[in-house]
């Protein structure tokens, strides 16, 4: 069996992933948001006041690598940090003013970048194509035990 590249799901999907995010990163500048930022903010505005541990979980990456964002984030003025008040050795990452003040734009610029990326495929497809690929992430999160995000595209829990 050989390789084809142009046939290969990792290649392509990472393509994908490479594609939308420097695409993403361009809309989002103007903001002053990194793509990483919008991740966390995405969550935040979601779900204020989450740990980091709970959001290093939801977005899939290392601890250090949430730490770091974090900082950033910190020092921008697009989080606090405040006491768990359940537990002394956490505290609660929390939006400040700034940033639920860039929810409208921010979001706004990423649904553009996912109706471009979309726009190519018949609308039929859509919702199959954005299924599939939920599956295929899981189905990968599962097979090296990686932690699942709590949620799909469309808001439904992953297997």
């Amino acid at each position: 069996m050989t390789f084809d590249k142009n046939r290969s799901a990792g290649v392509l999907a990472s393509e994908l992933a490479r594609l939308y995010s420097a695409e993403l990163q361009r809309r989002l500048a103007p903001l002053g948001l990194s793509a990483a930022q919008f991740l966390v903010l995405s969550e935040l505005w979601t779900e204020d006041g989450l740990t980091q541990r709970a959001l290093t979980l939801r977005i899939g990456v290392e601890q250090a690598t949430m730490a770091n964002t974090l900082a950033r984030m910190e020092r921008d003025n697009l989080v606090a940090r405040k006491p768990h008040p359940d537990d002394r050795r956490s505290q609660l990452v929390m939006l400040t003013d700034a940033a639920r003040a860039l929810e409208a734009s921010a979001t706004a610029a990423a649904g553009e970048v996912n109706e471009t990326v979309l726009n190519c495929l018949p609308a039929a497809e859509r919702e199959l194509f954005l299924s599939m690929l939920a599956r295929m992430v899981g189905g990968m999160r599962a097979e090296n035990a990686w932690p699942a995000s709590p949620k799909t595209h469309d808001g439904q829990s992953r297997p």
